[in-house]
């Protein structure tokens, strides 16, 4: 086994198969043809001499070997990550790269700061990955983010976190509901009311639920959707309330699609959090870019919802 014949490119063709336990989403996510992910395996496989796979039923596993050598590769991206930050050190906060996973309620507010910081630092690259709270627990837990913006950070993992921002959740109705324009409305009016509610394990539904559970409100769950975007329309289409961030549903109560009920209580408070790894070193840009979200917040605070 002479391991100077290894590649860098079939370390990182090979790391990508480990993660998605998938050649074919691996080679979809690579850009490359599935006979070329293959073949570059292979020939990894023959210079280990031992096989890195093993596939059961139509899964496939990593060997004792393939679990070696994945863990040696994560070790080497990390350290070429690392040189790449430094280099770009050399160079300035003007160079270098930046790499964002956002929850999806995030989305209607950082991106226009994200714009801005890009303007003012051209040289930068800059990738935004966007999803639900699932998908960004799993990229912290990988490190595949240089930050991460979401509500509240997972206890299980040792991050670093620090509020930003306000993130209200407030009560909304269809513009024909009874209860709209009333004042000061108790929440045990809510009894029995249908809800539509996010997925399970969602930020904005474990605290929704968390207050009426504390208010002793059983509501009926009508429907479980999955992104804000369905929500609103299936609230303005009368087939029930929802809680949401007042910063996802600025544009339609401002259109009047969308109604805020003015329930005791709320709007419910939450905040938005910067979130990385514990003892992760962030690059220049990724420290600039945090102070950029820092001089931002007060801004955030300040502006009315539909302004941000």
């Amino acid at each position: 086994m002479n391991l100077r014949h290894l590649t860098l490119h079939q370390l990182r063709i090979f790391l990508a198969v480990a993660r998605h336990a998938s050649f074919t989403r691996a080679a979809e996510a690579l850009h490359l043809s599935p006979p070329t992910l293959s073949l570059q395996v292979k020939q990894l496989a023959e210079t280990i001499g031992q096989p890195l796979f093993e596939q059961l039923g139509k899964k496939i596993y990593l060997t004792a070997t393939g679990q070696t050598l994945a863990e040696a590769c994560q070790d080497l991206e990390t350290r070429m990550e690392r040189l790449t930050q430094d280099l770009a050190a050399l160079q300035g906060v003007e160079r270098g790269s930046l790499k964002l996973a956002i929850l999806t309620t995030v989305q209607y507010t950082v991106p226009k700061l994200l714009g801005r910081f890009c303007s003012a630092h051209p040289g930068i690259e800059v990738s935004m990955q966007v999803g639900n709270r699932e998908m960004l627990l799993h990229r912290l837990a990988h490190n595949l983010d240089d930050l991460t913006i979401m509500g509240q950070p997972p206890e299980q993992l040792a991050l670093v976190s620090e509020v930003f921002a306000e993130n209200p959740l407030v009560l909304l109705a269809p513009p024909g509901h009874p209860l709209v324009g009333q004042r000061a409305i108790d929440p045990q009016r809510l009894q029995d009311q249908p809800f539509v509610l996010r997925e399970p394990g969602s930020g904005t539904r474990l605290t929704s639920e968390k207050f009426f559970a504390q208010q002793g409100i059983r509501i009926k769950n009508r429907l479980e959707v999955g992104s804000n975007e369905a929500i609103k329309q299936t609230v303005a289409g009368g087939l029930g309330l929802a809680v949401l961030s007042a910063h996802a549903v600025a544009a339609e109560l401002a259109l009047g699609e969308l109604v805020q009920l003015d329930v005791q209580g709320f709007p419910l408070m939450r905040h938005w959090h910067l979130v990385y790894p514990l003892g992760k070193r962030l690059s220049p840009a990724a420290l600039a870019f945090k102070a950029w979200l820092g001089q931002a917040a007060s801004a955030m605070a300040e502006a009315p919802l539909q302004k941000i």
